[in-house]
């Protein structure tokens, strides 16, 4: 990704490509884990046992609906 605020087309990212102050969505870890608690934000696909993602489609979605 040459921009850090940039997201892949396809694929999974991990949490500091999602929040601020790098990611897009302007929410601090808390809120962001408080949200996915919640239904806000989108549930995490674990990728082993200490690696947690999300769907690249799945935070385009909640970028698009105004929902960050």
């Amino acid at each position: 990704m040459s921009d850090r605020n940039e997201l892949p087309q396809t694929g999974f990212v991990r949490l500091p490509a999602i929040i601020a102050p790098n990611g897009p969505i302007p929410v601090s870890k808390s809120t962001w884990w408080a949200g996915v608690k919640d239904g806000r934000f989108p549930k995490p696909i674990k990728l082993g046992p200490r690696i947690t993602a999300w769907r690249v489609n799945d935070i385009r979605k909640l970028i698009e609906s105004g929902g960050a």
